[in-house]
């Protein structure tokens, strides 16, 4: 029997797959997990389908955090990369809800030297690169298909500590010393709760499904912001730097105080987005209660 209290969980789910796609932070690929609170050991992972067709718990499956398996037969078939979900919230116990996507606009940012700093985000986002962990006889994929390669995507939440200057690191993005020596292993909750995925994609992750929500759509709308800020501050001087006539970024107290102060208000927007998918015939919510 399902209680009154996973079957709120499952729609707001469904709702926030359906946003996560109307304002392109997921596709016809990408996925969301959330930890089962009534039972933290396991957690909830959608079919392998398109986000925006999940409309039931027909489409959603019940996994277990040790080893991302079913927890019972009949499940619907997980994504490939359910080993990203598995490994982080295996890592990080205050972690309730992860996202996996390929937005164009971070897509970006795995394959340049520059680093990706919108405010809502950190002072710097890590990047994780999967080539440093398959051995010369793997197979060359982009895919977090195995648990030794979620847990390392897991450990670069961790990794690259922000500068006390409030500057990235020379290139923005982690390497194996980087993962080496992070001393975090102790920590529920990361240092980082966005991470880039070098030529793939991003991972994020949040307490709640409504907070994920509001990181995955702001992020996608800062990274825009920061590539059009940068397009037009070196068209005007020829460069891009921080500092004068260059991008004013936030100092990492101002990113920790903007972040405090506007999670608060995350339910303001969820309003809007939750009627947004209410009203177009593409997305479908059987759990909808006011459907």
């Amino acid at each position: 029997m399902v209680s009154a209290n996973i079957t709120e969980l499952l729609a707001t789910y469904i709702h926030a797959l359906h946003i996560l796609h109307l304002h392109g932070v997921l596709d016809g690929y990408g996925h969301l997990s959330v930890r089962n609170p009534d039972n933290p050991p396991t957690f909830f992972l959608m079919g392998r389908l398109a986000p925006a067709l999940v409309s039931s718990p027909d489409d959603i499956g019940e996994f277990r955090v040790s080893d991302a398996e079913p927890v019972s037969p009949g499940m619907p078939q997980p994504p490939i990369e359910r080993y990203i979900h598995s490994e982080v919230l295996k890592r990080y116990p205050d972690v309730n809800v992860v996202l996996h996507g390929h937005s164009p606009e971070l897509f970006l940012y795995s394959l340049t030297d520059v680093p990706l700093r919108p405010w809502i985000l950190d002072t710097e986002v890590p990047l994780f690169d999967i080539f440093n962990y398959l051995g010369p006889d793997d197979p060359q994929s982009i895919l977090v298909n195995t648990p030794r390669l979620g847990a390392a995507l897991a450990a670069v939440f961790d990794s690259c500590p922000v500068h006390s200057d409030g500057n990235a690191t020379a290139t923005g993005h982690c390497d194996d010393q980087d993962v080496a020596n992070s001393d975090n292993d102790n920590n529920r909750f990361p240092a980082h709760n966005l991470v880039l995925m070098q030529s793939h994609g991003f991972t994020a992750v949040a307490t709640d499904i409504k907070t994920m929500t509001f990181l995955g759509v702001n992020a996608v709308v800062q990274a825009r912001i920061q590539s059009e800020a940068l397009q037009i501050q070196h068209a005007y001087t020829g460069k891009a730097a921080r500092g004068h006539n260059g991008i004013d970024y936030l100092t990492p107290q101002q990113v920790r105080d903007g972040w405090s102060a506007i999670i608060p208000t995350v339910e303001r927007p969820w309003q809007l987005w939750v009627r947004e998918v209410q009203v177009n015939p593409l997305y479908e919510n059987e759990l909808d209660a006011d459907d």
